[in-house]
């Protein structure tokens, strides 16, 4: 179900969950619709109670009697409960995110979809995305593009998440703490080569800051000038065309140390987006040649 727009106008907001983006740094990036929904809501819930509190007494927005309820993965289940009652009452309920969209690494993707689940009407006023202004930042392809969250922080499973996406053809773009920042990058530069990146950080605050180049370049700057802020990293897609005969033969060389002429071709085929049966091929030609060199010896 959807909420109709007239609904929002005049007479007061429709029983249903209404989910608004908030500001990921300037708080002037809220919506006007936003406001009108803060104002008429009859519940507001927010991942962060005393952010959306802070929003509400910077643009005149007054709490009054409502009922203001944190919603967090350690309140979650017990406030969904209550929630679903209040929409099943008549009520307006309105959910705020910490920052940015909702449902976008954010715990309300548990309460939009209890909503929906219980046949109540879910709708969205958009607005500010940390992900859509990195892309718009990056300088990187934006027609396809996958958002990928943040990755594992242990390194071996960080690895096979980046090993997963190698194939993937299109702009990737996470989110991750500037502590592992580094880490990330090492790992993205062996997963996936040396491809074009972008850094973003403190998106549409005070120290804003975008370091566009390659993942080496990235990776020896950050080692020198540690992060500071909340980082959003866009990594463009692997391009075959750039990838020398030299450096194919580098790569399957390396893999088949450790690996089966499968497994190999399979990792190289998708760390450099090079078609798999040309890599299987090159590296069954070494592995064979590898097996005559140790008869010979």
């Amino acid at each position: 179900m959807t909420i109709a727009d007239n609904a929002e106008i005049g007479g007061g907001l429709m029983p249903g969950l209404y989910l608004i983006a908030t500001p990921i740094g300037h708080a002037r990036d809220i919506t006007l619709r936003a406001l009108d929904l803060m104002h008429a809501a009859d519940v507001l819930v927010a991942e962060d109670t005393r952010s959306l509190r802070r929003l509400m007494e910077l643009h005149g927005v007054r709490l009054n009697d409502r009922p203001l309820l944190a919603y967090h993965d350690h309140s979650g289940e017990r406030v969904r409960q209550r929630l679903m009652a209040e929409m099943a009452a008549g009520k307006a309920v309105l959910y705020a995110s910490e920052a940015g969209t909702p449902m976008i690494s954010d715990p309300g993707f548990d309460l939009a979809r209890a909503a929906i689940a219980e046949g109540h009407a879910v709708t969205s006023a958009p607005g500010a995305s940390a992900v859509v202004t990195a892309l718009t930042l990056a300088g990187l392809p934006t027609d396809r593009f996958l958002f990928a969250g943040f990755l594992p922080s242990a390194g071996g499973p960080r690895k096979t998440a980046l090993r997963e996406l190698a194939a993937v053809p299109a702009t990737l773009v996470f989110y991750e703490s500037p502590r592992r920042l580094v880490e990330m990058l090492e790992a993205a530069l062996d997963m996936l080569g040396d491809r074009e990146g972008a850094v973003c950080r403190e998106l549409t605050k005070k120290f804003e800051e975008t370091r566009r180049g390659r993942l080496s370049e990235l990776l020896a700057h950050y080692r020198e000038t540690a992060a500071k802020g909340e980082v959003v990293v866009v990594i463009g897609k692997g391009d075959s065309g750039n990838v020398r005969e030299f450096d194919l033969e580098q790569e399957v060389n390396k893999a088949l140390e450790t690996m089966s002429v499968r497994d190999a071709a399979d990792y190289v085929a998708a760390r450099l987006g090079v078609k798999r049966r040309t890599v299987y091929q090159l590296a069954m030609r070494l592995s064979d040649g590898k097996q005559a060199d140790r008869k010979v010896e």
